[in-house]
Formats: structure tokens, sequence, C-alpha cells
């Protein structure tokens, strides 16, 4: 199964150019679910589905097209389904707050609900070899980001925190429940936590295979909107995903002859240069600005006659280079990481335990070290090309 994660910053057009890559994909006979990641779902609004303001129906995948489905998380089913130990626990700590039932169980829904229950599909659906391609539409890039980190975090922390932390409470519950001014969460809670990491386990594997994973950007012709796509490729790079294509969208086509939109124009001649020299071996694609709003089946279609002019197959695995790897020297090891767009004053590094701690802005990374590794010492660093080499050694 091969997993395609769209990302970009919020309206630069992804979820359209998502749509039609799965238009593309189910043109080509591949069994196709475009599945949306975003609380904020636009998937449905983008086909034009005349129902309610809340989608019900994309809530399981709806086939709207032969061999292409789409689907929508609702994180209330999704509560429902898996997460009902966790939040009914949660919602009655804030009972005792003073919130109201309704206000407790809002509040209940806690960050990342709807990216793990996410993931917890696409597992599913390898699993059962149930589509040929899953198409993610993501959050803005932050929220992105925090997709593709979570299923790190939460193997280090089921690792390292959780068997400590169920086990303490089990032997101080029976004494703490007496005097705490709200109950212990009970055993039944960590079994479901348990319950719902052993659903995703693996899926860190496949995110970071760039056979099956591959990130694609979608950005515009505008300064600050190719600066965060720069950060994106950065920490995706980080994050162990491959990203094979940025695509551009909403480039004014040269039939636009205006005076009004000569400034416009001249500005995004100007950044279209500066975006292929920046990703540059990574291919960019562009598309025009449409004279109307690509919304419905037959207007997504279209743009996936633009996007696809070539004939391209969007599942095709075009890139592979992994963002790092380990080399082994006379005496030393070298792990090269590749963070372009990076300057020297923004990387900061340290190894904690079996991990070399990788530190971008205000981002951190955590790259589990080989066994042959885990006892060497960071002792030099270079930056050269976009390519951080990191060089270990075991200290006398």
């Amino acid at each position: 199964m091969r997993i395609l994660l769209y990302s970009g910053k919020g309206g630069v057009g992804k979820t359209s150019v998502a749509a039609a890559t799965g238009v593309r994909l189910a043109e080509l006979g591949y069994r196709t679910l475009v599945m949306s990641v975003d609380p904020a779902h636009s998937l449905a609004d983008s086909f034009d589905m005349e129902s309610g303001l809340f989608q019900a129906k994309t809530s399981e995948p709806l086939e709207i097209a032969p061999n292409l489905s789409i689907h929508e998380v609702n994180i209330q089913k999704e509560i429902k389904r898996h997460w009902a130990e966790i939040a009914g626990y949660i919602t009655g700590v804030l009972r005792t707050s003073g919130l109201n039932d309704v206000e407790a169980e809002e509040m209940a829904i806690f960050p990342g609900m709807e990216e793990l229950s996410a993931m917890m599909y696409v597992n599913q659906y390898r699993r059962e070899s149930r589509y040929d391609v899953v198409v993610l539409d993501c959050a803005p890039t932050a929220e992105s980001l925090r997709f593709v980190s979570m299923p790190t975090t939460l193997d280090w922390y089921m690792k390292h925190i959780f068997p400590l932390q169920r086990g303490i409470l089990r032997a101080v519950r029976p004494l703490a429940n007496r005097v705490s001014p709200v109950e212990l969460p009970p055993d039944s809670y960590f079994a479901n936590v348990k319950e719902l990491f052993n659903k995703i386990e693996g899926i860190d594997t496949l995110m970071e295979d760039p056979t099956i994973t591959s990130v694609r950007l979608v950005t515009n012709v505008e300064k600050m909107v190719i600066r965060e796509t720069q950060r994106a490729f950065v920490y995706f790079s980080l994050h162990g995903l491959t990203v094979d294509q940025v695509i551009v969208n909403r480039v004014l086509p040269d039939s636009i002859t205006d005076a009004y939109f000569q400034e416009w124009r001249a500005s995004q001649q100007r950044f279209l240069g500066e975006v292929e020299t920046y990703f540059d071996p990574v291919p960019v694609s562009k598309i025009p600005l449409f004279p109307h709003e690509v919304l419905g089946l037959p207007r997504i279609t279209e743009l996936a006659r633009v996007l696809y002019a070539d004939q391209s197959d969007p599942a095709a695995v075009t890139r592979t280079e992994r963002p790092y790897d380990f080399t082994k020297h006379e005496g030393y090891y070298l792990v090269h990481l590749r963070v372009p767009f990076t300057e020297k004053g923004e990387v900061g590094l340290f190894k904690k335990g079996d991990e070399l701690v990788v530190e971008i802005g205000t981002i951190r990374r955590h790259i589990g070290l080989p066994a042959s590794m885990m006892a060497l010492t960071p002792v030099r660093a270079k930056l050269d090309g976009g390519i951080l080499s990191v060089r270990m050694e075991e200290r006398p």
C-alpha cells in the first residue's frame, strides 16, 4: 500500500490537490482512499457534496466514484469507538472542577485524537489490504508535524514512562484515592492506552519507508508561504520522511495581461525561480490560477488533468533517499542528517541515552542509534551543503 501525505500552510489548496490526486489514482485503477486528517474538514466540501454543514456519512469511507472513496475522521464517533475509557476518566475529572456535563465532554477531546485515529485506520487498511493508495489530506504544517512525530513520541512513552507510571499508580491507588480530590485512573484506563498503542504500532516504520510513504508539499508563490514550505521540508526530513514533490498552486497564467496584476506577476516570477533552486533536486510542479473555484468532482477532475498533464502515476516511487543515514569509518562513525535551508547557528545537538537528539529551531528530533553506536559520544559536527555530519567516537 502507498501512503501519500499532502501538507502545507493553511489555505494553499492542499485539499483540492489531494482530491485531484485521488481522482487521478482512481482513473488508473488503484483502489484509492482520500482521508482528511484536518480537524477542520473540507474534503466533502471540496467534492461539493450537498448535505448538512457537518458531514455524517463521510465519518466512514464513502465511495463517490469507481475506485475512489473519501473519509473524514469524526472525533465524536472515534471517542465512542476507541477512546471511551480515556475520555470517560478525563470527563469525570473535569466535572470535579465545576464544569457541567456538556462542557466536560467537549473539553475531554484533547489535541491529537484525530491524528491518532487516522493512524489507526491507516494501519488497519494496510493490514486488511483494503486500499492500494491512501491519500492523506493533512492539517496545516504545524499539525502535520505533530501527526508524523506522534508515533515516535508514543513509542518512547510506552517504553520508558508507561510501565513505570502504571506500576506506581497500581501500588498507591488504594491509599491515594482516600485522600485525593479525584480518583486516580483505574487500570482499565491504562489497558485502553495500551490497546490504542497496539493499533498504531508499526506505523512509524511505514511513515519512514520511502517506498511506502511520500510527502508532497503544496505551496503558493508568496514569500511567507514559501518560507513555511522550506521549514516544513526541514522538519519532515528530521522526522525521517521523504519529500518527493513540491506543488506550486495558483500561479498566474500567461493569458492574464491586465496591468492590475503586473506587480503580482513580477513577484511570482521571481519566487518561482527561487522555489526551483531551493528544492532542487525535488521536482516542482505548477498549477495555474483557475478562473473559477475548484469545487465538485468535474472541476477536481479538471485540476487532475492539469496537475498530471504528463500522464504520470502519482503512486510511482520517484525518490527513496533517506533524510539521514549512518556510516562507519576507521575509529569513528558518522551520522549524516539532511537539513536543507538550515544555518549553523540554528542547530543544537546532544546525546541522551541511546539517542542522538538534534534541535533545529523549536523542533527536536530523537534519532535512535544502532546498537554499535549506543556507547559513542558526539565529538564534532559539520554543516555543509545542507548535510549535517555528526562524528561519533568512544571517549577514552
